[in-house]
């Protein structure tokens, strides 16, 4: 059981709680196919950080003007049919189930515009274990990290030592970082090992047997 002081739980969306490759990988391909540019054999690594950031690496320095009609072709693609070419990941209805019975308050802090995040946890029913779901505006605005964990701590009045963010790319434990959160690394998405360890998390697990315990253990920390 959680001790006395309210904990709360930030969870990434992408890679953490559904697996969204096949609609993020093949609306990528959809823009740059129309674009007449090449499209490489691995897009893993544009799941998770903001698009803009993956579009601008994707494009390089010689076609910057072509981030935005790139991000405009593969919305086009993404909202008739890549938001819903995604699964959740086995056990996480359970597991936020048995979060939600321990009293734990939980919310989704992700980079993808906060419109498609919450279309995507009402589409799998996901709604009811979360107090809130937080993202990016499709402008563009708030799409880093630490900003929309700002956002979540701010508007739902949550101290940061009564928070950690669970996220599978280092991005969400540099966001975690910046804000004075801890934070724990999920081995199951899009990131590493190697790509957590810089970041210092409080944990790296690779499963959600793993992740409650780990959970657990930090709950009943004292501060």
């Amino acid at each position: 059981m959680v001790d006395e002081y309210e904990k709360n739980i930030l969870f990434d969306l992408d890679g953490t709680l559904t697996d969204p490759k096949v609609g993020i990988t093949k609306s990528i391909s959809y823009a740059l196919n129309i674009l007449k540019l090449p499209v490489p054999d691995n897009l893993d690594w544009c799941i998770g950080p903001p698009l803009q950031n993956s579009f601008a690496q994707l494009l390089g320095a010689s076609n910057p003007a072509l981030v935005q009609p790139a991000l405009k072709l593969y919305r086009e693609r993404f909202v008739e049919k890549g938001m819903y070419e995604n699964e959740v990941y086995p056990g996480i209805e359970d597991f936020l189930e048995k979060l939600t019975d321990i009293k734990f308050k939980m919310y989704v802090a992700t980079s993808k515009p906060e419109v498609y995040a919450k279309k995507i946890i009402k589409h799998f029913n996901l709604e009811k274990y979360f107090a809130g779901v937080y993202g990016s505006e499709l402008s563009g605005k708030d799409c880093d990290k630490a900003v929309i964990i700002s956002n979540v701590l701010e508007y739902e009045k949550i101290s940061n030592f009564k928070a950690v963010m669970i996220g599978d790319r280092s991005h969400d434990l540099i966001g975690a970082k910046a804000n004075g959160m801890d934070a724990i690394g999920v081995l199951w998405g899009y990131g590493s090992k190697e790509e957590f360890a810089p970041e210092n998390p409080y944990a790296m697990v690779k499963n959600l047997m793993d992740l409650e315990q780990v959970i657990i253990s930090w709950s009943k920390r004292k501060r």
